[in-house]
């Protein structure tokens, strides 16, 4: 019973489906890990939520920015941007039950020596204090008072994290760090600006920092590319961008990929 981790998806869901055609995915046996960003910027954010969402508990899903990024639209605290692709999203006769669903994936996901995560975590996060951490956000976005939450999610600031942090600063950092995270320093100040895979002076990118046992997988970073290590897999190999969809075999670490049409100009990110 394998398990596939994949890439960041964003409505990419002609890609999706031939790189499951080329695993030999079997619903009734295998398992698949998503990073996170299911939709948007690609032209079938529809199709991919519904279909994984079939998949049921054969699926594991974390939430990324864009899959937060379409709850707030759905729930009208967010403006529309030019580049927004999950109109078909947001038109549909589901789009109630399906963004529900989206709402209470989890932030965070681990099992079996690996963790997921979208974007990243802290130097100051052990996996488990981080697996505690997601779960505040994750009850406050299935609470009656999700709304609430919703509206006060958006923010760069605080942009370190403290123990001390309370109300609705905490579970900002916290979504920030596992939904938006590129550079730190060693103290855990975080930088947002910067896009691309060169460290800002006096910053470097998260992971330089992680020493822990458990394999961390994570997305968000298409400038970055795919990258792997002994204890990274990077899996946002940029399909929307022109780049290519990847999977990645938890149990030997083998790698599958499709290559992707492209969807989005180069440097648009």
């Amino acid at each position: 019973m394998p398990t596939y981790a994949i890439g960041d998806v964003q409505g990419c869901f002609d890609e999706l489906e031939r790189l499951l055609d080329k695993l030999k995915f079997k619903r009734d046996k295998d398992r698949l890990w998503f990073v996170g960003d299911l939709v948007n910027r690609g032209p079938k954010s529809l199709e991919v939520l519904r279909f994984v969402k079939k998949l049921g508990e054969r699926a594991v899903v974390v939430l990324g920015n864009h899959d937060l990024h379409l709850v707030t639209q759905h729930e009208r605290f967010e403006r529309p941007r030019k580049d927004d692709t999950f109109h078909d999203v947001l038109g549909a006769p589901d789009r109630g039950e399906l963004v529900d669903w989206l709402r209470t994936r989890p932030m965070m996901h681990a099992e079996g020596g690996c963790a997921m995560v979208h974007a990243g975590l802290l130097p100051q996060w052990t996996v488990e204090k981080a697996l505690s951490l997601g779960k505040e956000v994750e009850r406050a976005l299935a609470a009656p008072y999700y709304r609430e939450f919703l509206k006060n999610m958006y923010g760069s600031k605080p942009d370190e994290w403290s123990d001390s942090l309370a109300g609705w600063d905490r579970l900002r950092v916290i979504v920030n760090v596992m939904t938006r995270l590129r550079f730190c320093t060693a103290q855990g100040k975080m930088e947002f600006r910067a896009k691309g895979a060169k460290a800002p002076r006096g910053y470097s990118a998260w992971f330089d920092f992680r020493s822990e046992e458990q394999t961390l997988v994570c997305g968000h970073w298409s400038a970055l590319g795919l990258k792997m290590s002994a204890k990274l897999a990077a899996l946002d190999s940029g399909c929307v961008w022109g780049g290519s969809l990847t999977a990645l075999r938890l149990e030997d670490r083998a790698l599958y990929q499709v290559s992707c049409a492209g969807y989005q100009p180069i440097g648009e990110e």
